[in-house]
Formats: C-alpha cells, structure tokens, sequence
C-alpha cells in the first residue's frame, strides 16, 4: 500500500506537500479549502503551479481530496441539497486543477426522508457533477459512514445502491474507512473476521471498486455506530487488521491515509506510518 497522512493547508494546500514528506508519506489527503465553510475561493494559479511542483519535489506518488463537513447530498431540504450540490461540483474543480486522484466524500444523511430516497439524491448528484465536469480525471470516492444519526453508507448494500445508479462508473470509487466500518459492525479485529467482511464487501459491492483507504483505530467498541478515531493499534481495533492490510495484495498500490489525532508537529503520523511499514 502507498501510506500517508492526511495533511493541513494552513499556508496554502501548496505547504502540504511538504508537511507530508517530513513525517514519510508516500501520498497525503488535503482539504482543498476550509473544510466548515460554505465559502468556495477559487485556488490562485500560482498555488496551483507550486503544488505541483511540490508533489514532484518531495517524491509523494498522488493525492487526493476530502471534501467538506457542511456537504449533505443525502438532504431532503432543497436549500441545503443545492448549497451541497454547488460545493461538491466546486469540490471536484479544485481538486482536478490540483491534479489530485479523487474527491472523498461522506454519503450523506436522509434527515427522517428515508434511507432509499437519500440514496437517489445521491446518486442523483454526482450525475450531475460528472455531467459539468465532463472530461475530468478526478474520481469521485464514495466513503463507508459509521452510521451516526440519519447518516447512510454505513452497510455496504448503501454503497452498492448509490454507486448502481452512478451512468460514468468509469470516475466512481470506494474509499474504505476501518473506524467506519467497525463502528457500523463489521468485525475486523482477527484475520478470520478480516477476511469475512472482505469476502461479504466484495459480494455486495466488489473489491475491484476499493480506491483509496482511511486507516483509523477506533475510541468506540464494534458496533457502536460512532465516529471517532485513535491512532492505529491504541484503540479497539487492534493490530490485526492493520496487520492483514498491510501483507494484503488485492490493495497494493492503493493509496492508504491516516485520519488519527496529532499534535502539531504530527509525530504520530511518523510513528503510526513507521509501525505500520513494520507490519
């Protein structure tokens, strides 16, 4: 797997680069803007050019894109599902002139409208998204939820009936949270239920669409459906299923990002990417 962190932008996405060379990435996950505003600057040519060149000068092998808190294409509330709509398609800009791989994104939550009308409007939305970026290479990462509140995407017949309906499956993909996915109750802490939740994942929906990772341990127990995460082997997870991953050859080359807790100067993402190396 191609390890990394997910990396600030304070400064300017261009200082990103180089924060994850320092603690050795391989690749780095960015927030293209301030990830809990609405607003959507549009990104300076000049900070374009220099993040290019500073993916090319501290050797990092890609990058992609989380998209923003405040982004619900889930909601049954016309206003907000425009808002979201309009920051998605601007998420997928940015990112595509930074020359990232994909736009991770959260499904989203129904709000009491029900699961399966969510999933419509979801579907509905990256349609549209990949119908005004025609021609774009960014891929458009679907992100297994923990499955807080009305959230969906926490089963994996979600992801199966939101990508189904997705016409350009060409620019559609999986980024596959492990917190997620324990706290939604897949039980990935030994190598026999590794290998089970794999088995049913790639009956339901198929492991040919896995295109990223997030590799977070986990402060709640299985089950639990919360999102909150620990740094890798110091929370309910364990070791193991890092483990699994790591010798894994169904994901090799697949890019792979911590979203653990850090301190400024990020030497838990050092010590998390050097002990999974180990593994």
């Amino acid at each position: 797997m191609l390890l990394g962190a997910h990396m600030s932008i304070a400064g300017g996405v261009d200082k990103a680069p180089e924060r994850g060379r320092k603690v050795g990435c391989d690749i780095i996950q960015i927030f293209t803007k301030n990830s809990n505003q609405w607003g959507e600057p549009s990104l300076p040519e000049e900070t374009i050019s220099n993040f290019k060149k500073e993916m090319k000068r501290h050797e990092l092998k890609t990058a992609f894109a989380h998209d923003s808190y405040l982004i619900n294409l889930g909601s049954p509330d016309k206003k907000t599902y425009s808002m979201s709509l309009a920051a998605f398609e601007a998420e997928h800009r940015r990112s595509e002139q930074l020359g990232l791989m994909g736009v991770v994104f959260h499904p989203g939550a129904h709000v009491g409208s029900g699961e399966e009308s969510a999933f419509g409007r979801i579907s509905d939305a990256i349609n549209k998204v990949h119908e005004k970026t025609r021609g774009f290479k960014i891929l458009t990462l679907l992100e297994n939820a923990a499955g807080q509140g009305s959230t969906v995407g926490h089963r994996f017949e979600h992801l199966s009936a939101i990508m189904e309906k997705v016409k350009d499956q060409k620019r559609i993909g999986v980024c596959f949270d492990t917190q997620h996915a324990f706290a939604a109750g897949y039980d990935l802490r030994t190598e026999e239920g590794y290998e089970k939740v794999w088995q049913e994942f790639d009956k339901i929906v198929g492991i040919k669409w896995i295109r990223a990772f997030h590799l977070n341990d986990s402060k709640k127990e299985l089950g639990n459906r919360v999102d909150r995460h620990e740094n890798i082997g110091k929370g309910f997870l364990g070791l193991t299923p890092f483990k699994c991953l790591m010798k894994d050859n169904r994901f090799k080359n697949v890019p792979a990002s911590l979203e653990t807790p850090k301190s400024e100067d990020c030497h838990e993402d050092q010590e998390a990417l050097l002990l999974l190396r180990s593994l």
